[in-house]
């Protein structure tokens, strides 16, 4: 339906006179109230090649007010403003962008709903498919149109979840509703006879369990995780996260350990830890070579220790206190003590050998170690120190400790003065550790001892893989939640990157990374050689493991994760600097998106990328149940009706 002519063309504005016979700001066409009367409808234009322009209308305003006496008719000359946006060519195919403007005096016409099917492509990229006699639907329905009033749209699945997405806003301007909402439509499709989809929650606030439970949602599998639960409780498992399956990087970054001393020292250490393990746990001819190997360690730092010190009383007095310290590692670990009853007669005969008569030991020190070292079968020896730990490989948390003072041993014997205070804040970790509450999920190792008990624990049995895993951080400090997601996605990334030919594209899997600002920093404060979520977002397709970022700081969020998503949901954002980043991160973002933006009240969000062939504005649909994250209503808690009764 033609509503009025082009007046005036320019490359980004055209200009449009509406009929004098149209009154108000709408029209009814075959049944279908169109608004073109407010700021934000559609307009449609053709031009010379029979393509169809499709405008945005950016401003309205009376043509005839510098008249005095027309002045506030309201039947004079109205001119609307137009933005073009794309194209929609003669194959009924739509772009951005155009090639031929319209000519002057063209008729301007209402974008219909039928127009908008081919402008969201949705008549055959959102296709249905015949099966079983069902019709599937590859789509899921994410608001209603701000643009075209009252018009729902609904989202391709294969555009919105095959590439990374970012939902940003700031707090209460609902971001966790548009989350819950989508998860929510993709498991209600009871067309399918199962949906194999694997999506994991970081759920940093809490507040996703009361937007899935089961029993509001019966159609999702759904698993719930809580940190250092003892045992299950209000619906939650306890979620475990075993030491021995943490990398030396992430380590590193959980000890705040720096790359000069601290790091290879801790290599040291990990290294020890496993050794310590292998000579309480090994079977008798296997522990023997772990056993053989100690007595080596022990040789070793004595004979270091009387090449240091300037005399006898210094080389003895420091000789006998490392012996006493061996003999406490030993003696306070069970494990250790059954299987080194030769090793303890040793170190008996060592500290026998400590004397100074006169100031001078006469080499008694020397000739003892010296009996003890004989013992010693190199070739076992060898093989221990060539054999290291692998990444993954089950080792007990009570030999970090035992490791660390045997290192600190070494360094000293060697004349290191200064390494307990190179490694003082990275023992004060390690202390935090072995001690806090808060790291019982990451030592709670008797429950999981492979990386395959892992993936069993957090997706359940092959046969019965739950769609949706949440976990609930809530009540985890800063570097505890960075280092739980941190590890948790690198091994998932790292099972996803085994894979080979189709099977990279079987089951993929989604991170839901809900408050990302906090562990997916832009300058990254710990000392990972590489934010694993910045390779992921890089190299996460190739092997189907995409993320959902969700952030109301996005000015905190890492350049290289936000950069490489390619669908927005972009809620209100108010702050400066984070509407100028979102600027600088996406090129094509424009100053209307952010008059859009800026005005969005709760539940309205801009739409835009791989998922929507132009940007949208939309009233984002209302999840249900919501997830727990509404606000407090202080008037309703602050005043309470009095309760009255009889004074008599």
């Amino acid at each position: 339906m033609k509503i009025g002519k082009l007046v005036s063309i320019n490359y980004s504005q055209l200009k449009v006179k509406i009929s004098s016979e149209i009154r108000g700001g709408s029209v009814n066409l075959y049944g279908s109230v169109y608004y073109f009367g407010n700021i934000g409808s559609y307009l449609k234009i053709t031009n010379a090649i029979d393509e169809t322009i499709v405008c945005e209308v950016i401003s309205i305003f009376d043509s005839d007010l510098h008249q005095e006496k027309a002045s506030f008719d309201i039947e004079s000359n109205r001119e609307l403003l137009l933005k073009p946006i794309g194209t929609i060519n003669k194959s009924k195919e739509f772009a951005l962008g155009v090639g031929v403007f319209p000519s002057l005096y063209s008729d301007v016409s209402i974008v219909t709903f039928d127009d908008m099917k081919h402008i969201l492509r949705t008549h055959n990229e959102i296709s249905e498919k015949q099966k079983g006699g069902q019709r599937i639907h590859q789509s899921f329905p994410l608001g209603i149109s701000k643009n075209l009033i009252n018009y729902p749209i609904d989202v391709s699945i294969d555009s919105f979840f095959n590439i990374h997405s970012a939902v940003l806003g700031n707090s209460g301007s609902g971001k966790s509703n548009t989350i819950a909402h989508i998860i929510q439509e993709i498991h209600k499709k009871n067309e399918y006879s199962s949906i194999g989809s694997r999506l994991l929650i970081f759920d940093v606030n809490g507040e996703y369990k009361n937007a899935f439970d089961v029993g509001k949602n019966s159609q999702i599998s759904v698993k719930f995780f809580k940190p250092n639960l003892k045992t299950a409780n209000d619906g939650y498992d306890p979620f475990h996260l075993p030491h021995f399956l943490m990398s030396l990087d992430e380590w590193s970054a959980f000890l705040l350990a720096t790359d000069a001393t601290q790091r290879p020292f801790w290599d040291k250490v990990l290294q020890e830890s496993y050794r310590f393990y292998r000579i309480g746990t090994s079977k008798e001819e296997e522990r023997e070579k772990f056993v053989h190997y100690l007595r080596h360690r022990i040789c070793t730092l004595i004979f270091s220790t009387l090449r240091q010190a300037d005399n006898d009383t210094a080389r003895i007095t420091t000789a006998a206190s490392i012996l006493g310290s061996i003999t406490s590692i030993v003696n306070n670990n069970p494990s250790l003590k059954s299987a080194s009853s030769d090793l303890l007669k040793d170190i008996r005969d060592l500290q026998s050998a400590c004397v100074i008569s006169w100031g001078q030991n006469n080499d008694q020190l020397n000739t003892a170690t010296v009996t003890v070292a004989n013992k010693v079968n190199e070739i076992q020896v060898q093989e221990v120190l060539d054999s290291k730990i692998k990444s993954g490989e089950f080792f007990d948390y009570k030999f970090l400790k035992i490791a660390a003072e045997l290192i600190l041993l070494e360094e000293d014997a060697r004349g290191n003065r200064q390494i307990r205070s190179y490694t003082a804040t990275m023992m004060t970790r390690l202390d935090y550790f072995l001690d806090n509450p808060d790291c019982l999920f990451m030592r709670n190792a008797d429950v999981i001892k492979s990386s395959e008990a892992f993936f069993e624990q957090l997706w359940g049995e092959e046969s019965m893989q739950s769609q949706l895993v949440i976990i609930d951080t809530s009540e985890l400090s800063p570097d505890i939640l960075e280092t739980l997601t941190s590890v948790v996605s690198r091994l998932l990334f790292d099972q996803r990157k085994k894979l080979i030919g189709d099977s990279r594209r079987k089951r993929p899997i989604h991170l839901i990374l809900d408050e990302a600002h906090r562990y997916i920093k832009k300058h990254y404060d710990y000392l990972l050689k590489e934010n694993i979520f910045e390779k992921i977002a890089r190299e996460g397709r190739k092997y189907s493991f995409y993320l959902i970022v969700s952030s109301q700081r996005p000015s905190e969020l890492s350049e290289t994760v936000l950069s490489q998503c390619a669908n927005f949901i972009i809620h209100r954002v108010q702050n400066e600097k984070d509407m100028h980043y979102i600027q600088a991160i996406l090129p094509y973002f424009s100053d209307d998106f952010t008059n859009k933006i800026k005005q969005s009240i709760p539940g309205e969000a801009l739409v835009f990328g791989n998922c929507v062939s132009m940007p949208l504005h939309l009233k984002i649909h209302k999840s249900s149940p919501s997830p727990n994250s509404e606000n407090c209503k202080i008037a309703k808690e602050w005043f309470k009706e009095k309760q009255t009764g009889n004074t008599n």
